[in-house]
Order: C-alpha cells, then sequence, then structure tokens
C-alpha cells in the first residue's frame, strides 16, 4: 500500500487526536475518498467551507485534491486572533 500523511491544525487536531494520520491508500484520491476514512466528526469538520487545504504546501481548492502516495495533505482552520 501507498502512504499519504494528513497534518491537522488548531481544532482539527483535537478533534483528530494527533497532528498527523498516516493513511494507507490505493493511488491518488479526491478529497470525499479520503475523508469518507475519517472519523466522521473530523470527516464533517474538513469538508467547512472555512477550512482551507495544502497539498505539499501549497494552498489548493477542495475539489482540486488528488492525493496520494507520499503526498502530505494539511488542513488548516481559519486563524482566531486575541
Amino acid at each position: 500500500m501507498m502512504a499519504l500523511t494528513l497534518l491537522f491544525l488548531g481544532k482539527l487536531e483535537d478533534m483528530a487526536g494527533a497532528a498527523e494520520m498516516t493513511l494507507d491508500v490505493p493511488g491518488k484520491l479526491a478529497l470525499p475518498a479520503i475523508t469518507e476514512r475519517l472519523d466522521p466528526d473530523l470527516a464533517v469538520a474538513i469538508a467547512s467551507p472555512d477550512i482551507r487545504v495544502a497539498l505539499n504546501g501549497t494552498l489548493v481548492s477542495p475539489s482540486n485534491v488528488m492525493a496520494g502516495d507520499g503526498d502530505e495533505l494539511a488542513f488548516l482552520p481559519p486563524v482566531s486572533g486575541g
């Protein structure tokens, strides 16, 4: 199998229970196919329109995600100021 690394920042890290998770994937997957492998509450949080997605360090539109072996997919919640 191939490994896809998921990074969770901010409140998403708390929901995921870890800052990083590795998924075994059969090849390149779109975001819905990736999130269906996660806890349902976490998948819903990631699907929120205010969550930004970075693929290998580059911000991308969630609809353009195709990630697979060796890729790093990061989920960035809005930054809260204070």
